[in-house]
């Protein structure tokens, strides 16, 4: 009888065994051409070849940098603002309509607006996806700090805590849930606006610009080991968020 904590570590395989199932069918029912979906083993092949030879690397290294740049940017400003605002539903009631309207703009939809800002450099790459990670940061740090248990709250005042020490020991350790919510989905946030700029502003390297430039010569085993690489790092990101979350917040979600 298979070990049940054994069965539960061997769950997350399930996914990537059945989206390789469901690629080999597709090419075996001759839905899509060899030609435009190459098999996954070939792909795999070329991607662990990748790796061998160093050639990704670059690539995988310019995109993680310019990412953690603009996530660094966007936790700096999002979580003291939006500690502040929450703090206050009052001022942030006030600025509620702004928040809401460039958090349900599209990012990438102002890549035209930045570039006439920034220029085809660097800077735009970060900036925009920074632009697009604090607004989530914000939010979640925000509504983390005014969705606090009141009755602690209030028990604080009720003892005459000094309400500084109420933001700091009540207010800001109840809203690190929440907060840490917000960091894990902003630093996706980041890496996906980032791979969207380094596709269509003129980028020389990141995972971006490698799969645009294999799309356009039409080299479809670098496009989907640069696509598969891409979201393997978004999942080995979140995860690593998710774990610091756990052992940082454990606290989160007991009474």
């Amino acid at each position: 009888m298979i070990n049940k904590e054994r069965l539960q570590k061997l769950l997350p395989l399930i996914g990537p065994i059945a989206l390789l199932l469901l690629w080999s069918l597709i090419l075996e029912a001759k839905w899509v051409k060899p030609i435009l979906l190459p098999p996954p083993g070939a792909t795999l092949a070329f991607m662990a070849d990748s790796f061998m030879s160093g050639a990704i690397l670059g690539d995988l290294f310019a995109t993680i940098k310019r990412t953690f740049y603009a996530f660094a940017i966007a936790t700096f400003i999002g979580v003291p603002l939006g500690v502040i605002l929450g703090s206050n539903e009052k001022i942030y009631r006030s600025v509620e309509f702004l928040i809401d309207f460039f958090r349900s703009t599209p990012s990438s939809a102002l890549i035209p607006l930045f570039m006439l800002i920034f220029g085809i450099t660097d800077i735009n790459k970060i900036a925009i996806a920074a632009f697009a990670a604090v607004l989530v940061i914000l939010f979640n740090s925000a509504y983390g700090v005014m969705n606090a248990k009141k009755t602690r709250v209030n028990a604080a005042k009720t003892m005459g805590i000094p309400m500084r020490y109420i933001f700091r020991d009540v207010l800001l350790m109840e809203s690190l849930p929440q907060t840490f919510v917000g960091l894990r989905m902003g630093i996706s946030m980041a890496l996906v606006i980032v791979i969207v700029a380094e596709m269509f502003i003129g980028s020389e390297n990141g995972l971006g610009h490698r799969i645009i430039d294999a799309q356009q010569v039409f080299n479809v085993k670098e496009m989907y080991s640069s696509i598969l690489i891409t979201g393997a790092l978004g999942y080995v990101l979140n995860l690593l968020f998710f774990i610091s979350e756990k052992r940082i917040v454990h606290w989160g979600g007991k009474a």
